[in-house]
This record gives structure tokens, sequence and C-alpha cells, in this order.
């Protein structure tokens, strides 16, 4: 049976990068023979002003029929005067949750040939690759109730409810503690329990999962610590879980050990293993339409998206393998750009890679 993707440029840099992924998806296709089928749909603002909302039901029905889906970027300051219950990111939120899309992969990982970009020294950085595994439909982001009121003295007061169930954080837990065990056998639960109940609720799960997996060392530790030692000392991290919150912010300061978050791919996954795969960059409105966006993270994406939803190990080591030729060869976009290299651009990139990756 024929498998589908379903593509979401998106926003922003978002349509710039995914043409360059679709590119080289198509070329693995046709050198492999693979019965893959290709489709696209709205997301995001580019959904808001074709159809009025963010996420139309076209797309969550493509979305629920394909095998897996590669997302470009959502959002940008085009839309930022929207009503706030119909903003491109409502689009991103409510895919993932109508998906049940729990579990972020993030891998940050150094590029031999990109040690130098990173602004750590390079002894820190080199060699480098950490999984974090972030809870993507709880915490706060979701936890109810949330808004603004007005108080009895007329002040406007926000307020947000952290909430998690044991569910929740099982079902996670799971996720990280089988990831240690194909890697280096290390998990680091990242929690802040000494002041936050719900994480004490987290680390207690976690602990109690420990028993199942005596292989994986389990390890705690309070997320302004896991801030600080990922600037440190970042390669005694193998494996970190934690909620969606600290997630989102830790996984994004990992990124920029690696040089460029240009560089990173990233998966969101179900159950099932049915994921959504997207750069971790954003929408880039600044540099949009410009052709200096780093297709990279993109191409790697698309990579992960062969390995854990489609089941096709061989082909996502051949696009990586695509991806470091590139960079040996010294394609550099201006994200990585270093003295000695040549500078291309986003098209020029993809180019690259395509070329490789017919060949290897």
């Amino acid at each position: 049976m024929s498998q589908q993707i379903l593509l979401l440029p998106g926003d922003g840099i978002g349509p710039e990068v995914i043409r360059e992924a679709q590119k080289v998806l198509t070329k693995v296709i046709s050198r492999f023979n693979l019965d893959i089928q290709m489709g696209s749909a709205l997301l995001g603002g580019a959904a808001i002003d074709a159809e009025g909302v963010p996420l139309p039901e076209s797309t969550m029905q493509k979305a629920k029929a394909a095998d897996a889906i590669l997302l470009g970027a959502v959002g940008g300051p085009k839309w930022d005067e929207v009503d706030r219950a119909i903003r491109p990111e409502k689009g991103l939120l409510g895919l993932r949750s109508g998906l049940q899309l729990f579990a972020n992969l993030r891998p940050a990982v150094t590029f031999s040939q990109l040690a130098d970009a990173s602004s750590l020294k390079k002894e820190l950085v080199a060699g480098l690759d950490i999984l974090i595994v972030r809870e993507l439909t709880g915490g706060i982001y979701f936890g109810e109730p949330r808004g603004i009121r007005v108080l009895e003295n007329g002040e406007r007061q926000g307020y947000n409810t952290y909430v998690y169930s044991e569910s929740e954080i099982e079902r996670i837990g799971r996720v990280a503690f089988e990831a240690a065990q194909s890697r280096g056998g290390r998990l680091c639960s990242v929690d802040k329990a000494n002041v936050l109940e719900v994480t004490v609720l987290w680390r207690e799960v976690m602990d109690r999962l420990a028993a199942e997996y005596p292989d994986v060392e389990l390890s705690h530790m309070y997320v302004n610590n896991a801030a600080m030692q990922l600037i440190r000392a970042p390669k005694q991290f193998d494996v970190m879980v934690t909620g969606n919150m600290f997630g989102d912010i830790l996984s994004d300061a990992a990124a920029m050990l690696t040089g460029s978050i240009g560089m990173l791919p990233s998966a969101s996954m179900d159950i099932n293993g049915k994921g959504m795969y997207e750069p971790c960059h954003g929408s880039a409105p600044d540099i949009a339409g410009q052709n200096k966006a780093n297709p990279l993270a993109a191409i790697l994406s698309a990579a992960m998206m062969m390995r854990y939803s489609l089941g096709l190990e061989e082909i996502a080591c051949t696009i990586e393998k695509a991806v470091e030729q590139a960079l040996d060869d010294g394609y550099r976009t201006v994200d990585i750009y270093t003295q000695g290299h040549q500078q291309v651009n986003t098209i020029e990139m993809g180019d690259a890679v395509t070329r490789i990756v017919a060949t290897i």
C-alpha cells in the first residue's frame, strides 16, 4: 500500500525550506523506487489568509489520513493583531492536540564540520549528541482554567494552570526511557520539584518507571540547574525528559550549542509512531523570501520522518549522509558560514544535497 506524506509549508521561511526538503524526498523516492505519495495543505497564517482559520478542517482530515507530516513553520508579525483564538500558533497546537502528538523528540547534535560555528568553545560541543524528549500536549500550555480576569479592585490578572496527570507523565517517561535504552543508557529528568507540586508528581512517576528499565541510569535535575549545565558542560547529558514549557525553553537553548538552530530537526509522535516532523528554527520572518534560510533542518526532519514513521532506515541514513557530505564539500548557508567555505543560498544548498543523494 502506498504511504502518504502530507507537506505543510506554513509561513515565513517554511515554504522555502519545505521546497528543498521536497526536492530531496522526490529524488530518494525515485532512486529507491518507493511507493510514497506527497500532498500539501494549509496551516497557520497561510490558512488564516485563505480560509480565515489557522487549522482548516480539510487540513486536519488530510493530516489524519497521512502516514507522516512534514511541517515548515507557522506564524509571523503579519498576524500579530488577529484575535488570539485564531493566531497561527493555535493551528499548530490544535494539530498536535488533535493528532495526539504527545512526544516531541529534539536531537541536538553538533556536526564535526560545524563545531567552530557554536558560540561555545569547540571542546565543549565537539561530538555533542543530546536527545531532549519534551511532553507536548499537556502542562501549562494546555491547562485549564486560563485567561485574563478583572479583580475586585479593577486590576487585571493573567492566570494559567500547570497540570499533569500520572498517565501523561508515564507515557512520555516510557518514550524517554526507551530512547535512552537505544543510546547511552542515561536519562536525566528535569523538573522544579522544590516549588511545583505538579513536578513532585512528575519525579515520583519517573522514579517508579525506573524500576522497569534497570539498564537505564535515571537522574533528576531542577530546570534552572539544567539550563546552566547545558551551557557549562553539555556533553554530560544523553537523553533529557521534561514537561512542555521547560522542554520548549531547554531545547531551544540546546539548539544553539550546535552552531545554528537552522541545523536541527524535530519529531512529534503519537503512541503508534505516527509523527509530524519540523525544523526547530521557526518561521524567521526577518529573512523570509530572501533565499537565505538554511534548509538542512527541514531536510534532516525528512530523514527523521523516514526513520521513525515510515520505517525506512536506509533512506534516512542516505539523506543524513548527503547532508554530511554537503558540509564536507564546504557548502554553508549564511547562518553557519565561516571563512574558507562556500556560502550558498537556500536553493543552492537544497540542490547540493539532492545531487549527493542521487549518487551515494
